[in-house]
């Protein structure tokens, strides 16, 4: 049985319908990319999966219940979200902002445990940010900021991460840091991981399972191979695209394309 999927949803904000009738089963300790043009419903969706916006109908069920009638901290305890742009982190240290991952799991004192503690300095550790654990966050570079982002919500201790558009603003070398980090994070504590990408050949490189949205609607969900088509992304992003191989992993990958002019 599918653990977290969508059945019929529709979300948008007030008149404005955005996503149209979505039907998604996300594969468990898998990595799944959602993509799509500008303005297609790819953060909706995934604040619409994260309970951060309402639905307007249908449902999202996480573990056979409605995350509608999930309890707040205990949704928190097993969904994680880094949006594309976090809040301002103005005077927090690295380690500060790690701890805010412990929210659920806190008292009405908000007093950190020996157990918060060591789930910190785990979080810390396996994404590389410990040496910057009193550092404050707005003085690391791009890369290091995204690293600690991912750390709290690692903090978070959830089997399921989603993360929108985590490349963006960062360089070639700092977007491939972090897509290593998720896919060693995946394979080596098992994590689902779900998240927005731009890019298409880093999709196709990283993720096991890809959603392409057009107008609000699945053009194509399925592997790098049935998704990475030429007539796909005709489809999605109005490109006549070249596919070939990469010949590091051997998954397609678009070479070039040209606009499709009306």
């Amino acid at each position: 049985m599918a653990r977290f999927y969508t059945e019929a949803l529709h979300v948008g904000y007030g008149e404005n319908n955005i996503i149209h009738d979505i039907n998604i089963t996300i594969p468990d300790q898998k990595i799944t990319a959602i993509i799509g043009s500008n303005g297609c419903g790819k953060s909706t969706l995934l604040k619409a999966m994260t309970r951060v916006i309402p639905q307007q109908a249908g449902t999202v069920i996480l573990d056979g219940k409605s995350i509608l009638k999930e309890n707040t901290k205990a949704l928190a305890q097993k969904i994680a979200m880094l949006p594309q742009t976090p809040e301002s982190t103005q005077g927090l240290t690295v380690g500060e902002l790690v701890s805010y991952g412990r929210f659920p799991y806190q008292n009405g004192f908000g007093r950190l445990t020996k157990k918060d503690y060591e789930v910190i300095n785990w979080a810390l550790d396996v994404t590389g940010t410990t040496p910057f654990k009193y550092r404050s966050v707005d003085a690391l570079s791009g890369g290091q900021r995204q690293r600690a982002w991912i750390a709290m919500a690692l903090a978070q201790e959830t089997d399921i991460i989603f993360l929108d558009e985590p490349t963006t603003y960062l360089d070639m070398a700092h977007q491939l840091e972090v897509l290593e980090l998720l896919q060693q994070l995946n394979k080596e504590a098992q994590r689902t991981i779900i998240m927005v990408l731009h890019d298409l050949n880093q999709a196709a490189r990283f993720a096991d399972y890809i959603i392409a949205l057009k107008d609000g609607k699945i053009a194509k969900a399925g592997t790098c191979e049935d998704v990475i088509q030429q007539d796909v992304l005709q489809r999605v992003f109005q490109i006549d695209a070249e596919i070939g191989r990469d010949p590091r992993t051997n998954k397609p990958m678009c070479i070039t394309y040209n606009l499709i002019r009306k």
